[in-house]
């Protein structure tokens, strides 16, 4: 019997076994990829493209509303149940400020790299009515995500997409002078080059399939911008944050995800350098993957709650 998902976030809709019947409901191509495991679990094999797709078109049309979600199969298929949990850890440490979590449209999240599936914003306006923004440096992810708003009209009033024309800089090009934001968002590029990321793909395929050896598959996609770039997570995070001080009165909440824990120590040293004022690190676990949320801020705890008037 399968028990429930402990290492996921409280409020983590995702938190209970997947009821594959259910999500085939929604989805009915998906049947072709369940099957039940040597231990008696309906499961999918999460290194098969197609079905990780599809049961995250079932997940979000069940859980979040969410009609006629796609993605070309070259872009990121990422895990919906550790995508909500960000959002939620987010809630907690706004909730800090205000004393409750903010579920209103005062609320404006940055999603930087938000790729074709969209999938942050969707989950945070549709968990807490917050306004987003979704920007990439890839034309086509954009277009991608723009057709899924179209798909879901009730949702263009809520979540805008804007285009990075230099992949130099992650604020710059984005943030006008009279723009406040409640918080930034970014899952970054984890790997250094194409190479590496082939490496470490081939070690999860092996992974999920129980150590037998076969060529690796994206079995979550990604472009490049979405899974490398020149130094890797820690020159992408490094220049986030020195960027992030020339922008610090603009945003309540800077964070990003950081795969690495070896890169925590760099980051919080160059963060006291830029005078961040306040620095967190939020551990989050998903299954056997262990990664963290960085949080920084350059706002006097005496002013954040102002940020919900």
């Amino acid at each position: 019997m399968s028990t429930e998902k402990s290492s996921l976030h409280t409020r983590n809709l995702h938190r209970n076994p997947y009821d594959f019947d259910l999500l085939i409901s929604c989805v009915p191509e998906l049947k072709h990829y369940v099957f039940v495991n040597v231990h008696g679990t309906r499961t999918i094999n999460f290194s098969i493209p197609e079905a990780v797709k599809l049961l995250n078109k079932a997940l979000l049309l069940h859980f979040y509303n969410i009609k006629d979600w796609d993605i070309p199969n070259t872009n990121l298929c990422p895990p919906i149940p550790g995508r909500a949990d960000y959002i939620h850890y987010i809630a907690d440490l706004l909730a800090e400020q205000k004393g409750e979590i903010p579920t209103e449209t005062s609320v404006t999240g940055l999603d930087v790299g938000v790729g074709a599936n969209l999938v942050y914003p969707l989950i945070a306006h549709k968990s807490y009515g917050w306004k987003m923004l979704g920007t990439d440096i890839n034309e086509d992810s954009l277009k991608n995500a723009q057709h899924i708003l179209d798909q879901n009209p009730g949702l263009s009033s809520a979540i805008e997409l804007a285009h990075q024309p230099d992949s130099n800089y992650i604020f710059k090009n984005i943030v006008n002078p009279k723009d406040r934001f409640t918080f930034s968002m970014c899952n970054p590029p984890f790997h250094d080059s194409k190479e590496s990321m082939i490496k470490g793909n081939l070690r999860k395929t092996k992974n999920l399939n129980k150590g037998k050896r076969q060529k690796a598959m994206l079995n979550f996609g990604g472009q490049q911008s979405e899974l490398w770039c020149e130094g890797g997570e820690l020159a992408f995070i490094t220049n986030m944050i020195n960027e992030s001080a020339q922008f610090s009165s603009q945003f309540l909440w800077f964070t990003c995800l950081v795969s690495k824990k070896d890169n925590l120590y760099k980051l919080t040293t160059l963060l006291k350098r830029v005078k961040a004022v306040d620095v967190k690190t939020i551990d989050m676990a998903q299954g056997q993957k262990v990664s963290r949320i960085l949080a920084w801020t350059f706002i006097p705890q005496q002013d954040r709650k102002s940020w919900f008037v």
